[in-house]
């Protein structure tokens, strides 16, 4: 299942052409993909974090299991010049935020936006994510509120507060009590 609509994409045309690659393969799989990033001069590095669609979370044997899938795909197009370290992995709790979606998930918790160019005299904002309308995330900050179009922000991430541990927690334990039901159940 791909998420259609605005997606804070990639910041090159090879991260670019990685995403269109992986996405059909990874929704196949159930994965959904949150960001790709292709670091490093000497020794490059193409990051590729992902979630299960069904919960959002993603264990190492998902990291696993979404690597050997994609090993044939790059061995078919290999969209990076050269020897790279391809790394699969959790966005983590302090996750970027990519998608439109992805604001309305995380409503009432504190994000750091950045844009790509000047915004009312600045480019970095921090603040508690209060709703999305339309293309605009409305951010209360400490100065009151800001309205910023999706396609202005050149980064977007969550910021680590005591209420986001604790909410991912209570997912936790949730995910795993679901799956001790179902390993009781087979």
């Amino acid at each position: 299942m791909l998420l259609k609509g605005p997606f804070l994409r990639a910041t090159n045309p090879v991260e670019e052409r990685v995403i269109a690659l992986i996405e059909p393969t990874a929704a196949g799989l159930g994965y959904r993909i949150v960001r790709v990033r292709l670091s490093g001069n000497r020794r490059k590095r193409l990051q590729i974090m992902g979630e299960r669609v069904s919960d959002g979370e993603m264990g190492i044997d998902d990291c696993s299991k979404l690597s050997r899938a994609l090993g044939p795909v790059f061995d078919l197009d290999d969209p990076v010049d050269g020897e790279y370290d391809l790394e699969i992995s959790s966005p983590g709790i302090d996750r970027p935020l990519m998608r439109i979606e992805d604001f309305e998930r995380f409503k009432g918790h504190e994000a750091k936006l950045e844009t790509a160019a000047m915004t009312d005299n600045q480019r970095r904002y921090k603040g508690v994510i209060s709703a999305v309308e339309g293309d605009v995330i409305v951010l209360a900050t400490d100065t009151g509120e800001t309205r910023l179009k999706f396609n202005q922000l050149s980064d977007a991430r969550l910021v680590l507060t005591d209420r986001l541990i604790e909410e991912d927690l209570k997912r936790a334990k949730a995910v795993e009590a679901a799956g001790e039901q179902t390993a009781d159940e087979g």
